[in-house]
């Protein structure tokens, strides 16, 4: 059964005339005739009644046509959400998180998004840190990531949102509490709180290269799997750590310490693959240039 035999019935049911059916469809009524009877031969039933004078619907077209109009409507509908995707007005979004700055970030974007495209959901994956997020946007799997530069990826491309410094926290009665701010070597005897090693997190690799540059290795003692872990044992006493001043405005159970000397920086990116973009996610990223201007 082909759409342009449906389309054609249609017509012709609805002017009861082959030749204005024809005339609306832009064609002459030879081959309005011929689609008819191959649609009648492959519904195996007469749809219409010719004579002479006159065409009328036979029992089985009268009850064939609504069902054709769903048909048609359907098309329609299935022709618009196909252009609607290919405009970047509807579709999910799968954007990779990990730590709290980058959260502290989505209600603005999220709340953009719903306003300009309502037609797109953003799925918000967590616990995704730099190389995961690197490798998920690569094999697809996220549509977009943030992660930690100067972290770098071939076929992937990234824009920066914020930059970030490294900062100490404590505990509110750790010694170093009232302190305006601390010498990396101080810390060279206590407990660290760290995220997992293996790659994990860029932000671990960048604490004990802080660490290693001042003189030694911090001797971590316990390990958080994300940022508000890793506070909360630092806020408990169990350790202190070093982190992101994104965190300043989030995190509220510990003190926060600036570090003395060279800073550490560190800027937070959003990575995309080329490859994978689809139309939605490239809406997304337009509304984050706006939203997340790189600073």
């Amino acid at each position: 059964m082909d759409l342009r035999h449906i389309e054609a019935f249609i017509a012709v049911a609805e002017e009861l005339h082959f030749g204005r059916a024809a005339e609306r469809l832009h064609t002459t009524q030879p081959p309005l005739s011929r689609q008819i009877r191959q649609l009648e031969r492959s519904l195996g039933a007469s749809l219409l009644s010719r004579t002479t004078r006159r065409v009328t619907l036979t029992p089985v077209g009268e009850a064939f046509l609504p069902a054709a109009h769903k048909v048609m409507k359907s098309v329609e509908e299935a022709a618009a959400v196909a252009a609607s995707a290919a405009h970047g007005e509807i579709g999910t979004v799968r954007i990779g998180v990990g730590g709290v700055g980058p959260l502290a970030c989505l209600p603005g974007l999220v709340k953009r998004l719903n306003a300009e495209k309502p037609g797109i959901e953003l799925v918000v994956v967590g616990q995704v840190y730099s190389q995961a997020g690197f490798d998920m946007v690569v094999d697809g799997s996220l549509d977009l990531a943030f992660v930690r530069l100067p972290a770098v990826r071939e076929g992937v491309s990234t824009r920066v949102v914020f930059d970030e410094r490294l900062i100490l926290a404590v505990a509110p009665d750790h010694p170093l509490a009232g302190a305006e701010s601390v010498e990396l070597a101080e810390l060279a005897e206590e407990r660290f709180i760290a995220y997992p090693p293996g790659g994990v997190s860029s932000l671990r690799d960048l604490m004990v290269h802080a660490c290693v540059d001042a003189g030694f290795t911090p001797r971590i003692v316990q390990y958080g799997p994300e940022t508000s872990t890793i506070m909360a044992m630092v806020a408990a006493g169990l350790g202190v750590t070093l982190t992101v001043t994104s965190v300043l405005d989030v995190i509220s159970n510990v003190v926060f310490v600036p570090l003395a000397g060279r800073p550490y920086q560190t800027q937070e990116a959003i990575a995309w693959s080329q490859e994978h973009l689809s139309p939605a996610a490239a809406a997304v990223l337009r509304i984050a240039e706006e939203v997340l201007p790189t600073p």
